[in-house]
């Protein structure tokens, strides 16, 4: 998991490195790295506690030695104190050995240290016991730690006199440094770009150091050491942005490799506190001092806190403003809670009148609703009865008007009868007239026309009377007129109840049928109805409407 975070927080700086105005995506990695400092503290906790593991259980002096050598190098920027131990515990077993050149070395790492804690007398008295003659492989070391010294000193100098000698020693020493390191080698390029920067070569200094970075092994504190002197050689140059960047990134990097003596955040903090950035400042400014005071780096903790009251300060000052502004907030809240329960008080009397209201119109809906639907009963019972009417005054004029032609005809042809049977009586022909008169074909021709002519009439009427009654029987007990029948005496039955005539005895009288006929020609018409029974003739009364 560990190894996951911290591929991952590489990563995303690698990306944001070459991203444009990425200062604020830096930042926010920044803050997640010191959110996550305790897993980049107990992956160097481990370590260190695996170093003491075989340091207890090592049988030999050389071991030893080796490994107080691993510790220092780990506990060097992590916690001086412990640093400084197990130096001098190298010291002790590089003595015993009796090896001049792990003597030498063990004195430098003990000089070294010292130089950390704010030693520089003992540190330079130490250094100045060395042979370095008798172990050329360490001159480089050497140098560099009279370097770091005096570079110390001349920054913590009191008078202009002194501060000008140091820096004059620091110069030399820089100068032996590029001598003995190769010229492609990491120390050689830090101690050049240093040179650079010093005579304000910035672009010169920038140009290698560039091109430098990204050769960097990943993970190497080395990176942390670069990115700072890149934004040294940007601070030269007035480019703030930059400076802020390359100092975001060396502090990533040292906060990565559990790195608790350095420069860079403690640098980062002052500039966004010119910026404005108080929290940030704030954060960044304490997390620099408890690194500092946990690692015993006593000069560290001096620049600290010449800064970091000021830092405080204002950090209060802001803190104080945030809370009045909350009180405001809160009090401006509370306002508006009351506003808004006096609203919601208001809007609950609304909403009740409302309900009672809509409970009045609901009832007053479902009145209307069941008026309109009595209303609508009575249109269509009126639409009913008016078709009724229209239809039973279309049957009246029909049938007048058939009724009146009848009479007129039947009076003619009673005045003929009522001649020829005169004209026959006049010529003595007494047994013809008789005869005439005893005779039913007169009777039965005028029958025939008659019904003729009822037939026609009503089928004038309701042409489609014949299909639309078959529809109510069954498929079986449908009625089939003879050739040039217009109706026959079963569908002349139901003609007259159609036209409203129900009465049996009334419906025999018309047909000439007997009471028993028609009863039986009106039940067996019924049983063979694909309707029920009792609906049949009601369907009947509804041929040739609209109302089926």
């Amino acid at each position: 998991m560990k190894k996951i975070v911290v591929s991952f927080f590489c990563c995303w700086i690698a990306i944001s490195i070459t991203a444009k105005n990425n200062t604020d995506s830096l930042l926010k990695v920044l803050d997640n790295t010191i959110d996550q400092y305790q897993i980049y503290i107990q992956k160097k906790e481990n370590k260190l506690n695996h170093l003491k593991g075989l340091l207890s259980y090592s049988p030999s002096n050389d071991q030893l030695y080796t490994i107080c050598g691993q510790l220092y190098d780990e506990y060097k920027a992590y916690k001086s104190d412990s640093a400084l131990t197990y130096a001098r515990k190298k010291l002790q077993i590089a003595e015993r050995l009796a090896n001049s050149r792990n003597v030498a070395d063990a004195r430098l790492n003990l000089a070294s240290i010292m130089g950390t804690v704010g030693m520089y007398k003992e540190g330079i008295d130490l250094l100045k016991s060395v042979d370095i003659n008798r172990s050329p492989d360490l001159k480089a070391y050497y140098f560099h730690i009279y370097r770091t010294i005096y570079g110390n000193m001349a920054d913590y100098a009191v008078s202009y006199q002194e501060k000008a000698y140091y820096e004059k020693l620091t110069a030399s020493f820089r100068d032996s440094l590029l001598v003995t390191n190769p010229p492609k080698s990491s120390t050689h390029i830090m101690v050049q770009t240093d040179q650079l920067i010093v005579n304000k070569r910035y672009d010169d200094a920038l140009k290698i150091l560039l091109k430098y970075y990204p050769t960097i092994q990943e993970g190497s504190h080395d990176r942390a050491i670069i990115a700072y002197s890149i934004s040294e050689a940007y601070h030269g140059k007035g480019d703030r942005n930059n400076e802020k960047k390359w100092l975001i990134v060396s502090s990533i990097y040292d906060l990565q490799s559990a790195n608790k003596e350095y420069i860079s955040l403690r640098k980062l903090s002052i500039m966004l506190y010119e910026d404005g950035d108080i929290d940030r400042a704030y954060k960044y400014i304490r997390r620099s001092l408890d690194d500092a005071l946990f690692c015993n780096a006593r000069l560290r903790t001096i620049e600290i806190t010449q800064m970091l009251p000021i830092i405080d300060r204002a950090y209060q000052m802001e803190n104080k403003a945030r809370q009045r502004q909350l009180t405001i907030f809160l009090i401006s809240i509370s306002i508006l809670a009351l506003f808004l329960i006096l609203t919601i008080g208001l809007l609950y009397r609304q909403m009740k009148k409302l309900a009672i209201a809509r409970k009045e119109l609901s009832a007053a809906n479902e009145q209307l609703i069941s008026l309109n639907a009595e209303l609508s009963n009575i249109n269509e019972q009126l639409k009913h009865t008016n078709f009724t009417l229209s239809e039973a005054n279309l049957i009246k004029e029909e049938y007048i008007g058939r009724y009146m032609d009848q009479c007129s005809v039947y009076i003619d042809k009673l005045d003929s009868y009522r001649r020829l049977l005169n004209k026959t009586a006049a010529a003595g022909k007494i047994d013809e007239v008789l005869r005439t008169i005893k005779s039913k074909q007169f009777i039965e021709d005028e029958l025939s026309e008659f019904y003729t002519n009822f037939d026609t009439t009503f089928l004038q009427l309701f042409p489609g009377f014949v299909e639309e009654f078959n529809e109510l029987l069954v498929e079986n007990g449908r009625i089939v007129l003879k050739q040039g029948e217009a109706l026959n005496t079963e569908l002349r039955i139901f003609a007259l109840i159609r036209l409203g005539i129900t009465d049996s005895v009334k419906i025999s009288h018309f047909l000439r049928y007997s009471l028993s006929t028609i009863y039986n020609y009106r039940t067996k018409l019924r049983n063979k109805a694909s309707v029920p029974r009792d609906d049949f003739e009601t369907q009947v009364m509804k041929i040739g409407t609209s109302f089926k």
